[in-house]
């Protein structure tokens, strides 16, 4: 369910609850779908509400997991040939049943909340660094987040009137 950031939070806390209004704003764009329905086009994207679920999914566990605490990449990911697939994660997800790509998202969402968590603050600097060297604080991974998540709920939106007329948040 979609709860309002408070308005008097923390910084760490204003940005995890931004970040949840975005997550729950992709979910519920999923909510009450068929397979077909989420894997469906809408010209002149190829995108699919399942591809975004399942990108975003990958998104969450590849900068919070991999990249800000150091953790292993989990599967399917791990040994995805990026270069010669780069859209592998939306193309496969249109096979996926729609619990397992929601399933997914929630629980790649749920664990990044939790390194959150663990987090010693938004100044906490990542694990591994970015192509140019530097390393990105908390604060910086989570507006990444916010941005990315955002921009796909736009895209969410648009897709979820065009299956079956639903809109608002």
């Amino acid at each position: 369910m979609r709860i309002d950031p408070e308005p008097a939070g923390s910084e760490i806390s204003l940005l995890g609850q931004y970040l949840d209004c975005q997550r729950e704003t992709m979910l519920a764009k999923a909510d009450d779908l068929t397979q077909e329905q989420l894997a469906q086009e809408h010209a002149p994207s190829e995108l699919t509400l399942a591809g975004l679920l399942y990108h975003l999914a990958l998104v969450e566990e590849n900068w919070l997991e991999v990249r800000f605490a150091g953790l292993p990449e989990r599967e399917p990911w791990r040994g995805v040939d990026w270069d010669a697939d780069p859209d592998w994660e939306f193309r496969t997800a249109r096979d996926l049943p729609p619990e397992e790509v929601r399933r997914r998202y929630r629980e790649a969402c749920e664990r990044s909340r939790q390194i959150q968590a663990e987090a010693t603050g938004p100044d906490q600097l990542s694990v591994q660094p970015l192509r140019d060297g530097r390393r990105f604080s908390l604060r910086w991974v989570l507006l990444h987040l916010i941005e990315e998540t955002a921009r796909h709920a736009g895209h969410a939106d648009l897709l979820r009137e065009a299956i079956d007329g639903k809109v608002g948040e």
